[in-house]
């Protein structure tokens, strides 16, 4: 059974599911969602990235939005996905945020293994991750935001201590990726041109779009939704106002986030603070 949150005002996802939610992907692609594969009793055979792996029982897998997953075989699989809107727009320490160990901190498979006190412990906290999804009210997307941060600090422990990454093939293309997205998270807020990261990361502009080119997103994009996402968190969770926010996501005139907000959303940042106070 598949268990799915929306949460309309932010655009944010949150799903739980089982094997029957990988059978789509027989065919490699992305999700475009943050993803972690449990094994719960029996292996699961899987390619990430054109790499085959097995994720043996009662492991744990941590996938990005930008990686291309196959499924191959395995039954007996618990599923979490989100996406940015979700987790990352809030805050969190850099070593469990979206840019962390988990996820764009290493150019390696993050791999978590679970021994059976820790099998209990991740059984509980499905238990009640599944009770809050069958709770509606308005406190929900705070609760499982919660617990998804609980989630992500129990693997980083483990995989800190136990050292579980698999090493793979390397890619540059996909570490390029990575480090791209690692330097947006950290530079966002002062730095909106692409020419910028391109140099940080020793590479031409367009040497860097054409690395992009099966994302179906730019450079220029990532960098406008990650400014776009910010405000949004901005705007739903503090009493600034939109002049305030533009000057913390960098921008000397409102004007220019106006315009690049309402480019996302169809919305200016005024018109979304008001659909927000017409849901509560």
């Amino acid at each position: 059974m598949k268990y799915t949150f929306n949460e309309f005002a932010t655009g944010a996802i949150f799903n739980i599911g089982n094997t029957d939610n990988l059978t789509p992907l027989k065919k490699a692609q992305q999700v475009n969602l943050y993803t972690f594969i449990w094994a719960n009793s029996q292996p699961i055979e899987l390619v990430i990235d054109s790499v085959p792996i097995t994720l043996p029982a009662n492991h744990i897998l941590a996938l990005t939005p930008i990686q291309y997953i196959q499924y191959i075989s395995g039954r007996d699989v618990i599923l979490y996905q989100f996406n940015r809107e979700f987790y990352c727009i809030k805050d969190h320490d850099h070593e469990v945020s979206c840019a962390g160990m988990l996820f764009f901190g290493n150019i390696n498979i993050p791999i978590i293994s679970l021994d059976e006190k820790e099998q209990q412990k991740y059984k509980t906290l499905h238990e009640v991750f599944i009770d809050e999804l069958e709770t509606k009210d308005n406190i929900q997307a705070e609760m499982l935001r919660m617990l998804m941060g609980r989630f992500i600090i129990k693997s980083t422990r483990l995989l800190k201590a136990k050292e579980g990454i698999i090493e793979t093939q390397k890619s540059s293309k996909v570490d390029l990726l990575r480090a791209f997205n690692v330097l947006v998270e950290q530079h966002f807020k002062n730095e909106h041109s692409v020419s910028f990261y391109a140099e940080k990361l020793y590479k031409s502009p367009k040497t860097l779009s054409n690395n992009f080119a099966k994302l179906n997103r730019s450079p220029l994009q990532i960098i406008h939704q990650r400014i776009v996402l910010e405000a949004k968190r901005l705007l739903t969770y503090t009493d600034k106002s939109a002049k305030e926010i533009a000057y913390d996501i960098g921008f000397d005139d409102a004007s220019h986030l106006s315009r690049l907000f309402k480019k996302y959303t169809s919305q200016s940042p005024s018109e979304f603070k008001k659909s927000l106070n017409t849901l509560t």
